[in-house]
């Protein structure tokens, strides 16, 4: 299997987040891609590619022209300010204020841009977010031109960005974006498969009305658990998109034997519905060491993950997302890869 990968995700690193009420160093940190990068080549799961460069017309097939337009502008306009340190933002748009126009501030445009303060800019952010977009569309070629899977490193992650705001560490939605891709380029079908323990909210906004593309979420129970305003068992889709929508929130402290149910399931489902390429939002946060996740997956588990993949035959796309045991991420992520492929 090939791996996508570029080196610029480093720029976006020292960031800052709000946690329980204290800014904290952030989670989500370089040293993620690199011990997965590091594992992918200990155990030779195939080369390590770097992106080909985009432009950002597959982004604004998805995301509002003005959002994604905003993103590079962030941290210029934080500087310009007379700021320095993570550019977080402290105001929303909430239910009852005016939230149509943007305001002109750069403290009130991160607020009407984002639902929440984990989506941190410092100098280097805007190449990593643009080096992930590129990653995950130069994966997704090597699927379209006959690979039968590939592995996009993508840092930053995107399940959480929906099509005109960022949080959760994301800010570009590269699952989306390539489901969208794909979609452009011929297939009829696609189908999203997010593993990640943070239910993937921007991708079932995006694609909530629409039944070209399935999403399929297993999750922390939104009623315990971040990101909490969506994901919840009878959010099927509306309209067009009724029925393709599938969520499976889990309670904390759930481990492989209810959450491989799941699975299980969320795979019969996929398969019923007969899609030409399925996109893996890959998260291993599920993981029982994860700092700020509350499943109990093993390590051995993980491989299982990707046989069960495998299974369903279909060309497949995997796209890192979450995971911050960073000790055992590598471990982990490549091993749902490493059993797809059989080893």
């Amino acid at each position: 299997m090939k791996t996508v990968y570029s080196p610029l995700h480093a720029g976006h690193g020292g960031t800052m987040e709000l946690v329980a009420g204290e800014i904290v160093p952030g989670f989500e940190k370089p040293s993620r891609a690199e011990i997965i990068r590091a594992r992918v080549e200990s155990e030779k799961l195939g080369p390590v590619l770097p992106p080909r460069p985009h432009d950002l017309t597959a982004a604004k097939r998805i995301h509002r022209a003005d959002y994604i337009d905003f993103l590079p502008t962030v941290y210029p306009a934080w500087e310009a300010s007379g700021r320095t340190g993570s550019a977080l933002p402290f105001t929303w748009p909430t239910r009852g204020l005016r939230g149509d126009v943007p305001p002109e501030t750069i403290e009130a445009r991160l607020g009407f841009y984002s639902f929440d303060a984990g989506a941190p800019f410092v100098k280097g952010t805007w190449e990593a977010i643009k080096s992930s977009y590129e990653v995950a569309l130069t994966a997704a070629a090597l699927v379209k031109d006959g690979e039968r899977s590939a592995f996009a490193l993508c840092r930053p992650p995107g399940h959480h960005a929906g099509d005109a705001f960022m949080g959760g560490y994301c800010y570009i939605n590269n699952a989306a974006v390539v489901a969208q891709w794909f979609r452009d380029q011929g297939a009829a079908r696609v189908s999203i498969l997010d593993v990640d323990y943070h239910h993937g909210n921007g991708t079932q906004q995006i694609f909530y009305r629409r039944g070209d593309v399935q999403v399929l979420n297993l999750h922390g129970d939104p009623m315990t658990e971040y990101p909490f305003f969506l994901g919840h068992a009878d959010e099927k889709g509306e309209g067009e998109g009724e029925g393709f929508n599938v969520n499976y929130p889990m309670p904390f402290g759930t481990g492989f034997d209810v959450w491989g149910e799941a699975l299980e399931d969320a795979c019969r489902k996929l398969a019923a519905y007969a899609p030409d390429v399925v996109i893996v939002s890959l998260g291993v946060d599920t993981f029982e060491k994860d700092p700020i996740s509350q499943f109990k997956l093993k390590s051995s588990d993980y491989p299982a993950i990707g046989r069960r993949i495998a299974k369903l035959g279909l060309p497949t796309l995997f796209v890192m997302e979450g995971g911050y045991a960073v000790e055992e991420i590598g471990i982990n992520a490549v091993g749902v890869l490493t059993g797809f492929e059989g080893r």
